[in-house]
């Protein structure tokens, strides 16, 4: 299995799209047929690794039988060349059984999703990360969102084969660049917190990034990766700024007594909307955006078109 791993390392030295789930007007059901399309309209853009059922696609909002579904959708809508890596997590049992739908379904890697248990052990962690490698031949990417994944933990995990990468979704480049130079195992880096600090990670040492805003507008984000894997960076700069507004706008709380990053997933979700695409409504506990948010979302639109970048797919 070296050789596949080598190779899926090497794809994720580029920009992985982390793909929304489109829901049916109820939001009972999940449009598979939209799914596949906006999948495909992705890869004629230039997309090439897709990360369906993480948190932008609402994993945690999905049912076993739903997530499961849903990557074989994305699988099955992608041509050979893409790499799907569909997100993977909780109980021990309940991850295995996605590993191996995800493997019968032709995956080629899973994401760990960031353990959420009230009590947690250090080896505890690490004995549950060896399970789910031990029971499945997909690459796996363990998804760093806090402290729970240390140094430690990180370490050991990365002298396993089947761990290609660490997607590390911590605004802290400080210990980012640590981890980088003390974890041993041969690991790729993935910027988790997007295009607003890719430059500084890319230069610490990040081998790619993951994006959301990228599922509306792929070109400038595909351009970005393109401007950092050249170590062109008054370009990414550049595209780096021009991109800024749109995420530091699904940072924002929903309104009133809220959570940081509330409008994350329904501004993407509605980017897609405007752009063409199948976007749709968010599922509890997520909320719509406001009207005014609506126009938001499409005055920073026009206004990467007005600074003469090309911004696609449209319908």
């Amino acid at each position: 299995m070296t050789a596949v791993y080598d190779s899926l390392r090497e794809s994720l030295r580029s920009v992985a799209f982390t793909t929304p789930t489109p829901f049916s007007s109820d939001r009972d059901r999940v449009r598979h047929e939209k799914l596949a399309a906006n999948a495909r309209t992705l890869y004629d853009e230039g997309a090439r690794v897709f990360i369906p059922c993480g948190n932008t696609g609402e994993y945690y909002s999905l049912s076993q039988d739903e997530r499961i579904d849903v990557v074989r959708s994305t699988v099955d809508a992608l041509p050979e060349g893409a790499t799907v890596v569909g997100g993977a997590g909780g109980s021990v049992k309940n991850a295995v059984e996605l590993l191996e739908a995800y493997e019968a379904a032709g995956a080629d890697a899973a994401m760990i999703m960031y353990p959420r248990h009230t009590y947690v052990h250090e080896q505890g962690l690490i004995e549950y990360y060896r399970t789910l490698a031990d029971a499945t031949d997909l690459g796996l990417i363990l998804y760093k969102r806090g402290e729970l994944l240390s140094e430690a933990v990180l370490d050991d995990l990365s002298q396993l084969e089947s761990v290609v990468a660490v997607k590390y979704a911590v605004n802290d480049v400080k210990q980012f660049s640590r981890l980088v130079e003390t974890v041993s195992g041969d690991v790729e880096w993935l910027n988790g917190v997007a295009e607003r600090y890719a430059l500084s990670y890319a230069i610490e040492g990040a081998d790619g990034f993951t994006t959301g805003i990228g599922n509306f507008v792929p070109q400038p984000v595909l351009a970005l990766e393109s401007a950092l894997s050249a170590g062109e960076w008054d370009r990414a700069k550049e595209i780096k700024d021009a991109l800024r507004p749109l995420e530091d706008f699904r940072e924002e709380t929903g309104g009133g007594v809220a959570f940081s990053s509330a409008k994350n997933v329904p501004v993407v979700k509605y980017g897609q909307d405007v752009r063409g695409m199948a976007g749709g409504l968010v599922r509890e506990p997520l909320v719509e955006l406001s009207e005014d948010d609506h126009a938001r979302v499409e005055q920073y639109i026009d206004r990467l078109e007005n600074d003469g970048y090309t911004v696609s797919p449209n319908a």
